[in-house]
């Protein structure tokens, strides 16, 4: 991952298109997450090219590397409070300096937030 700044938020940015690959303790972290949010209507399924956490076509979060990107509606205080975690950027899955600025990528490190963020996106989507 590579750091760069938006308008003085970190981007979290991928060296060219290349699949960032999750380790085995974020797949499982990923899993005990959707299994969470489950119960709300969230589904899985692909998008991005990654394991996403679905409502009906759209996605709320994916996984990203050890990491899952969240869309949680850009200055929303969930968003403010995602971007202040230690590690965590605007989410640019292009690599090129593109981020989806609704979108913030939470690091493995802080998966214990990743269950409210969920909960954060998934109230932004049936906003």
């Amino acid at each position: 991952m590579n750091a760069v700044l938006d308008a003085g938020h970190p981007v979290w940015q991928d060296s060219g298109m290349e699949k960032l690959v999750p380790s085995p303790a974020a797949v499982a972290a990923f899993d005990a997450l959707a299994a969470d949010v489950a119960n709300a209507g969230v589904t899985v399924g692909k998008m991005f090219g990654a394991t996403s956490l679905m409502v009906g076509s759209k996605a709320i979060g994916c996984l990203h590397g050890d990491a899952v990107a969240f869309k949680l509606g850009r200055e929303s205080s969930g968003h403010v409070e995602a971007l202040a975690l230690p590690g965590a950027a605007l989410f640019d899955p292009s690599g090129m300096n593109r981020p989806f600025k609704d979108w913030v990528v939470v690091p493995l490190a802080s998966a214990g937030h990743w269950p409210s963020f969920a909960d954060a996106a998934l109230a932004f989507a049936e906003g």
